[in-house]
């Protein structure tokens, strides 16, 4: 059931779907990775799947420290659209796959979650605050990043104007 507050898709093709895992970028791509919206970013170092119910609270905890300060946005930029399933505990094996649980994203290495920018400068003391606040909300360990800081593929971070081919051809 989605309720205006809630993250969930208006409506899907399918009740349910399969566990999935969360992708690991290996084409060389670096979409994602960078601020595309505002002027300082949260971008996580760890693949994980994020809970429509974490990313609200991240947002919440993100709303009130920058409540503040006039014309500040937050820009979300992933959004739970997997149905997660869970069967009960205890329950032997077979008779379907179990009930819906919650809505859920998947989210690799270096996708940037939060943005925060606005019309007027924020600090970037009191960004780094209201991101860190939104970050102890998640699951999985997260970076600061501004607009200087490069995109990121895997584990690796690459010059703010390089690409893939570059990071290969210099190792």
């Amino acid at each position: 059931v989605r309720f205006k507050g809630n993250l969930a898709p208006r409506r899907t093709k399918y009740r349910k779907s399969h566990k999935g895992r969360v992708p690991l970028p290996s084409g060389g791509s670096t979409k994602g990775t960078t601020l595309a919206h505002g002027s300082y970013g949260l971008r996580l170092l760890a693949p994980a799947r994020l809970s429509a119910k974490q990313l609200e609270s991240a947002e919440v905890a993100l709303k009130r420290h920058l409540k503040v300060l006039k014309g500040a946005q937050v820009f979300m930029r992933v959004f739970p659209d997997v149905p997660v399933c869970v069967k009960g505990n205890e329950t032997r094996m077979g008779k379907g796959k179990g009930s819906f649980e919650f809505w859920a994203c998947r989210a690799g290495v270096g996708k940037v979650v939060f943005e925060i920018g606005g019309p007027l400068e924020i600090r970037e003391e009191v960004a780094k605050a209201a991101l860190r606040l939104a970050s102890a909300k998640l699951p999985v360990p997260t970076e600061f990043i501004t607009q200087a800081t490069g995109p990121r593929l895997g584990n690796v971070v690459l010059p703010t104007h390089g690409t893939a081919a570059d990071v290969v051809a210099s190792a």
